[in-house]
């Protein structure tokens, strides 16, 4: 089985429902606790393995881009005054030459977004995470997806049981059967009527996929709402391979909406506020 090495991150939104902040601070750049929501998925991505980080970015947003780029003048400032904390966590979220930047500028949905990483992507597989999706876990998401497909092979998915009434928001899995937290799928379908959804397991924001899928997704007509969608790509490659959802072992907090978002930083807020009791 090939490393898994690359990770794509859409980052391109212009995160509209956290209006007006997001006028002039890429949303990905709000803190959950002490830190900011995109931080957490590249240590996550790091965790796993992974070597080379590809932002799919608005032009808009190089703020984003800083974030994980040296300040030279800051980080002079700091090591004078020994203020050697503050140094420590504006150092270790830099990326270095494993940060790679393309843009999105027209807004096509998300299987777009992923294409415009086609060419630093290449041929082999690859992860993409969203970082709106914030998940809480002992052992990092991405990590134990990486384990599980190491032994499967094939595209997988983290997935949660929405229930039915959620289900057509998401990306719904066609699950045939479980072993253990792997549900092998015949196919997905992007936001089904609750009625006909095959399932109520919804696709969340972590994907370890072939790079095949990059071929499908380029012949991908746009699908669900005007813009490419990824699991139309997904079902498509699948056809000819495997299809696995996986069911994470931790929590999902729903960090594209402002109440989502308000319940991640209160609850890791929380835990923070655990360990130093437990510290006392």
């Amino acid at each position: 089985m090939t490393n898994l090495k690359t990770a794509v991150f859409p980052v391109a939104g212009l995160g509209t429902r956290f209006l007006p902040v997001t006028k002039s601070v890429p949303k990905e750049l709000l803190p959950v606790h002490d830190r900011p929501l995109i931080e957490y998925a590249v240590e996550e991505a790091r965790a796993a393995g992974i070597e080379k980080f590809v932002f799919v970015n608005a032009r808009s947003k190089k703020a984003l881009e800083d974030h994980f780029r040296t300040a030279p003048e800051l980080e002079a400032d700091l090591q004078s005054k020994g203020k050697f904390s503050a140094l420590e966590k504006i150092q270790s979220p830099v990326l270095g030459d494993a940060l790679n930047v393309v843009y999105q500028d027209q807004p096509l949905g998300l299987g777009h977004a992923v294409l415009c990483a086609q060419e630093l992507v290449g041929e082999e597989a690859f992860a993409v995470l969203l970082a709106d999706d914030f998940l809480h876990c002992d052992r990092p998401c991405l990590k134990q997806m990486v384990d599980a497909w190491r032994f499967s092979g094939g595209n997988m998915v983290a997935t949660v049981d929405v229930g039915r009434e959620a289900i057509s928001s998401y990306g719904c899995l066609d699950v045939q059967h479980a072993s253990g937290r792997l549900l092998a799928a015949a196919g997905m379908v992007e936001k089904p009527e609750a009625a006909l959804a095959p399932s109520t397991h919804a696709v969340i924001g972590r994907y370890i996929l072939q790079g095949s899928v990059m071929r499908h997704l380029a012949a991908t007509k746009p699908g669900a709402g005007g813009e490419i969608q990824l699991t139309d790509a997904i079902a498509a490659d699948s056809r000819n391979g495997k299809l696995f959802g996986f069911e994470f072992e931790g929590h999902r907090f729903d960090c594209g909406q402002p109440a989502g978002f308000a319940e991640a930083t209160i609850a890791m807020a929380g835990l923070s506020q655990d360990k130093l009791l437990k510290a006392a």
